[in-house]
């Protein structure tokens, strides 16, 4: 501040004619101390005054200052009502830019409204969704983690713990917060405190060998050379953070040299400063004599001498003292060079320049424009606010293993609605002595193929990862929610992507369906084998005893019954279907009227037996192919009215599958079920008659093969229900060739088996008498 007001008492283009004064005094960093000394400031009469430049305590009219958020807070709502300006070059809590409860600030450090933004850039650029929170117990902590929690609303950035260092009782608290750190998932820490605060708590982590951490700081003490001390380095290499820009004043370090304690013998600085670089004693020395020097152990040439406080390479914070002090240059600047009659008070008034007000310097830094020596233009908004300028700084060791300030990256307002966030990720050195970006979350990202899930009582970045349903997709990561795929598609086995689903049908080019297939044309063969057999030894005894033309017939319509079964086999069509349910219902009932038919004939053939009985005449062929005739005549009349009203048609079956079922669709259940129970009918009659006939006194009853092949026929169509409504897709019209084919080798086995063995391997049963027996 003194090197600024001694820059501009020396430059005739600015405040010419005069010569500006200051009164500085010491806050000791307590609030009440704070606005003590500024009330002795703006009074004139507060005996804690460390140095005048005027040899006096002056009502000063503006006051630069303070360093902290929380005694600027008390200084502005004391000052404000007197309107007396104050210009903060450190004081970054965004509350105070509020203007309606404090008119008279100004500052020249951006708000952390600012830095807050910028961090939660910083969060979501990197995917750190799972932080820990570090906050100090004073305004500029509690409404800087505020806002940094208000920009993080709408993201996926949770909060891990979030802990705060107490005013008081500090040493007790501050190893419960290390604990904290060290037990945390949280790789990366977010920090809001003063320097101070900071020290105290990096000092204990350095202690306790935490060295897994990403440290997030902010400009209150990224630049800070206690903290980032070398023997630090091992638990803080890599911090990132948010630094005031960095600005070279020329001729500021030669200033800071000059001083000597025969100057300023009751200055603390340079007292300090020379105890702390030359180990001084200044035990006798109290007066500015010249013949009186303290005694020091190493040279005074303070030229080439550096130190923390003539190191100037970092210099951030007092160069917002120094445009604070330009800026109320200015101001009275522009004061002085008002023409009388053009000013901005009552009637074209100017200030009066030998008695100047707080509220007419307020006036005009609201309206100050100027440009820094350094070359940066600076104003004030409407909140006296600047604008926001930020470097991003990354701590590093050097070659020689000192700390270094890398600046990787750096963050600009250039309005109110747009920012510009640069940062050379390749550049950074990151905690944990990782060389990648360190992963901070709660729980891992979620696969595409699966979607989150909340886990219960924890915050949204915890999750648990569940697949996808059947026929639902997610592909993205961290995918929400499955989307259902359309109708005529099917999620994959991964689940991240709808595929067209698999047509579905029994084919020929299948097991199944070939194995099937083959099954039915073995039963065709071996019928026309049966029938072969029959027909060549037509003549024989059994064969005449039989009915020829019956087993003829029947053999026949077995291999109707046989065939049937491959029209159920291939693609559906509208033919097929029509065709497959009405042959089945037709052949079967030619199959079982033949049977039925001998059942009948064997049954009132021995009842015929009976001397005087004629009841054989109403029993012959004719009546026998009628009787056939007849029966099968019902089953085409049921087909027809079934194929006329509602056929048979082919039908999609989709449903939550991975497969589109083809299928025949029965049309009329009505119709399907007529065709059905009118087998079953006489296929109940026939067994009926052939069980009543079982005991006839024969020595080979017809009868009792006819009754075992209606047994086996019942047997599978019984279970065919059952088993054709539960069973899924293709395997539903299986179920029904098994049944065609099982019942028809049932018949074909249990009532042509036997005559076979007779024929071909006992033909010496095959006589009349073995036949006829008693």
């Amino acid at each position: 501040m003194i090197f600024a007001v001694e820059e501009i008492n020396r430059n005739p283009e600015l405040l010419p004619n005069v010569t500006l004064g200051y009164a500085l005094a010491d806050t000791c960093l307590a609030e009440g101390t704070t606005l003590a000394a500024a009330l002795g400031l703006v009074t004139g009469k507060d005996p804690v005054i460390m140095r005048s430049r005027c040899g006096r305590t002056p009502e000063v009219p503006v006051i630069v200052g303070d360093a902290r958020s929380s005694a600027s807070i008390v200084i502005a709502r004391t000052l404000g009502v007197f309107s007396i300006p104050m210009v903060s070059y450190f004081a970054t809590c965004a509350c105070l830019g509020d203007h309606r409860k404090f008119p008279t600030f100004f500052r020249t450090v951006p708000s952390d409204a600012f830095q807050a933004r910028a961090m939660a850039r910083m969060l979501r650029l990197f995917g750190w969704t799972w932080v820990g929170v570090i906050v100090g117990d004073e305004d500029y902590g509690q409404s800087g983690i505020q806002i940094l929690l208000k920009e993080l609303q709408n993201s996926e950035v949770c909060v891990a713990f979030s802990e705060v260092i107490p005013k008081v009782n500090l040493e007790t608290r501050i190893p419960i917060i290390v604990e904290t750190l060290r037990h945390s998932t949280a790789k990366v820490i977010v920090t809001f405190a003063l320097a101070q605060d900071m020290e105290v708590l990096l000092k204990e982590v350095v202690g306790q060998n935490i060295t897994n951490k990403q440290w997030i700081a902010t400009e209150s003490w990224i630049a800070s050379e206690l903290i980032s001390s070398p023997q630090n380095m091992r638990s803080l290499s890599g911090t990132l953070g948010l630094a005031l820009r960095k600005v070279n004043i020329q001729g500021l370090r030669s200033f800071l040299t000059r001083f000597q304690p025969k100057d300023l013998p009751s200055d603390p600085f340079v007292k300090e400063f020379w105890e702390v670089v030359f180990g001084c004693s200044f035990t006798n020395y109290s007066t500015p004599s010249a013949s009186v020097r303290p005694k020091c152990t190493g040279s005074e040439s303070l030229h080439n001498v550096e130190s923390i406080y003539t190191d100037i390479s970092q210099l951030r914070v007092g160069y917002g003292v120094y445009k604070a002090v330009y800026a109320v240059a200015h101001a009275i600047h522009n004061m002085l060079s008002c023409q009388p009659g053009d000013g901005p008070f009552e009637n074209g008034g100017c200030p009066d320049v030998f008695n100047l007000q707080p509220w007419q310097i307020l006036h005009y830094l609201r309206s100050v424009n100027f440009t820094t020596p350094v070359g940066e233009a600076t104003h004030f908004d409407e909140n006296g606010e600047p604008p926001a300028s930020y470097d991003i700084i990354n701590w590093q060791v050097g070659a020689q293993g000192t700390v270094e300030f890398v600046k990787v990256g750096e963050f600009d307002t250039v309005d109110r609605s747009h920012n510009k966030f640069d940062i050379d990720v390749k550049r950074i050195v990151w905690g944990g002595g990782q060389n990648k970006v360190p992963v901070s979350i709660c729980s891992m990202p979620c696969s595409p193929g699966t979607r989150k899930a909340v886990q219960k009582g924890k915050p949204i970045c915890c999750f648990d990862c569940l697949p996808c349903a059947a026929g639902e997709i997610s592909n993205t990561t961290d995918s929400t929610e499955c989307h259902k795929c359309q109708d005529q598609f099917w999620s994959n086995a991964a689940r991240t992507a709808c595929v067209p689903k698999e047509v579905e049908f029994l084919s020929f080019q299948e097991t199944m369906g070939i194995v099937l297939a083959a099954i039915s044309v073995s039963g065709v063969v071996l019928t026309g084998s049966v029938l072969a057999t029959f027909f060549f030894h037509r003549d024989t005894p059994l064969v005449r005893a039989n009915n020829a033309e019956l087993s003829f017939l029947l053999l026949l319509s077995l291999s109707l019954c046989f065939l049937c079964a491959l029209a159920f086999i291939g693609h559906p069509s509208p033919w097929s279907c029509m065709l497959r349910h009405t042959l089945f219902g037709i052949s079967f009932v030619l199959c079982i009227s033949c049977v039925l038919s001998r059942t009948v004939v064997v049954l009132v053939a021995f009842r015929a037996s009976v001397p005087g009985s004629n009841i054989m005449q109403y029993f012959g062929p004719v009546q026998q192919r009628a009787a056939i005739f007849l029966c099968t005549s019902i089953q085409v009349l049921i087909c027809v009215l079934w194929l006329v009203l509602s056929p048979p048609v082919p039908s999609e079956i989709q449903g939550r599958s991975a497969k589109i079922i083809l299928e025949c669709d029965v049309g009329s259940v009505a119709g399907f079920a007529c065709v059905l129970g009118y087998i079953g009918l006489l296929a109940a009659i026939c067994f009926l008659l052939a069980f009543l006939a079982r005991k006839l006194p024969d020595n080979f009853n017809e009868a009792k093969f006819i009754t075992f092949s209606m047994i086996i026929f019942c047997a599978v169509w019984i279970t065919f229900v059952p088993a054709y409504v539960s069973s899924p897709g293709k395997y539903t019209v299986a179920v029904e060739i098994f049944a065609i084919l099982a019942s028809s080798y049932g018949l074909l086995l249990c009532i042509f088996a036997p005559k076979c063995y007779i024929i071909l391997l006992r033909p010496e049963k095959n006589t009349k008498k073995k036949i006829m027996g008693k």
